[in-house]
């Protein structure tokens, strides 16, 4: 029976620290999805799915796509000509005069219409349609960012539940070694010290397990809550970290220009735009006016035309241009920042990418490592010649083995994010 049980805890150690082993957890993690989840069912569609599925009910996308909305409302109000006005009045109500004892009431009745001179309506309109692009741009960078935060979003739900499973197998081989240990110990051929070992190092693993656990509940809400769901996700429907083994090298320069920079680019248009609005402001508009007059007196009626202009004495407009030279001034120092920021984000992301396929394979390779020395380990414990304080150094070593290679998957699933953002694109082939 001792035989068999340090079988068992052999074969199910060895098949955790195999490299293909975290592959085979992960997809392990979707065996129990349907083929086309619901967003209200306990597990997440596939990433490409969800963020599909997502940008229709997503907050943060809600909100952008109302700024679109809010800025045509604001172009379409540019566009409109001023309103004319109407004005009726009655002159000399009681005024007597010396022969008639009463004096001639004259009533007016007038339309005007204000004429906007140095090309104001066309200034507005094409300040409108700048806002209008600029707004745009946004929307497209917060859909291009939300891709990027989904996608880690993610794989840290995803990865969470991977290490819930290896530390699950964890325990259980722990309790193997417990098992095995208090075997030996009954038997006369360990001291009491190997059991109380044993069961330590099954006691740390069990708080690992619950440790993990927690983390994969908080991984899976924020996920949940980042789609807008108000159900949690308990699970993923497909795996996304395995598709990191197939990423192509980053470029040395990102391809096009990043949403941001474009959005920035848009924004200082959309401004430069504005300073010209502000100053044909400064010109003052005509207001001519057409009317009639009632002479009661003379039981006549004529027509009568005005026209009148504002002064620009004091009031100049030159707050509201200076205001608006400034905000362009922003504008270009944000241009100007974006482009910096994207150029140093990508040589990051690329680096990182390249350090995260390094650290795979390195994890990899520790992996076999740790594998092979726990089996040794197992070897010569059967045979009385490695303590057991070895024995569970080795099984130690096996899970921290696959426990960094989950985190290199990880750092690779967040550089290729960051790579598909700052290239315009959503990450892992999901279309916008």
């Amino acid at each position: 029976m001792m035989f068999d049980i340090r079988e068992r805890a052999k074969a199910r150690l060895a098949g955790m620290a195999h490299p293909l082993a975290l592959m085979l957890a992960l997809a392990g993690l979707t065996a129990h999805a349907s083929a086309q989840p619901s967003m209200n069912s306990g597990t997440a569609p596939p990433y490409a799915a969800l963020f599909q599925q997502a940008q229709a009910i997503a907050p943060r996308l809600a909100e952008s796509q109302a700024s679109v909305r809010s800025a045509e409302g604001r172009a379409l109000q540019a566009g409109l000509r001023p309103n004319p006005s109407v004005g009726f009045e009655v002159e000399n109500i009681g005024i007597k005069e010396k022969d008639t004892g009463f004096a001639e009431v004259q009533a007016t009745l007038s339309i005007g219409q204000p004429i906007e001179l140095g090309g104001k309506r066309a200034a507005r309109i094409a300040a409108g349609q700048a806002g209008i692009d600029a707004a745009t741009a946004r929307n497209r960078q917060a859909v291009i960012d939300y891709g990027y935060e989904l996608a880690i979003a993610y794989a840290a739900a995803e990865a969470a539940q991977a290490r819930v499973l290896l530390l699950e197998e964890a325990v259980a081989a722990a309790q193997e070694d417990v098992r095995a240990a208090r075997a030996l110990v009954d038997a006369g051929r360990e001291a009491d010290l190997r059991g109380v070992q044993a069961e330590a190092a099954a006691t740390t693993a069990q708080a690992e397990l619950e440790t993990a656990r927690a983390d994969a509940q908080s991984a899976f809400a924020e996920l949940s809550s980042l789609t807008g769901t108000s159900t949690p996700y308990t699970g993923v429907a497909e795996s996304l970290l395995p598709l990191t083994a197939n990423l192509p090298a980053p470029q040395p320069e990102p391809p096009v220009a990043s949403p941001a920079v474009v959005a920035a680019e848009a924004e200082r248009e959309a401004a430069r735009r504005r300073v010209e609005v502000e100053r044909t402001q400064a010109i003052p508009d005509v207001t001519p006016s057409l009317g009639v007059r009632r002479l009661t007196g003379h039981d006549e009626t004529v027509f009568v035309a005005g026209v009148s202009v504002t002064l620009r004495l004091f009031d100049k407009n030159q707050g509201n241009i200076a205001a608006a030279t400034a905000e362009l001034e922003g504008a270009n120092a944000r241009l100007n920042a974006a482009k910096l920021e994207a150029l140093s984000g990508w040589r990051s992301a690329a680096a990182l990418a390249r350090g995260a396929d390094a650290r795979v394979a390195a994890s990899s390779q520790a992996a076999m490592a740790s594998d092979e020395a726990y089996r040794l380990a197992r070897v010569g414990y059967d045979a009385g010649r490695t303590p057991l304080v070895e024995v569970l150094l080795a099984r130690r070593n096996v899970t921290l083995a696959q426990s960094a290679t989950l985190d290199a998957r990880v750092a690779r699933v967040r550089a290729e994010a960051q790579l598909a953002r700052l290239s315009a694109r959503i990450p892992f082939g999901a279309a916008p």
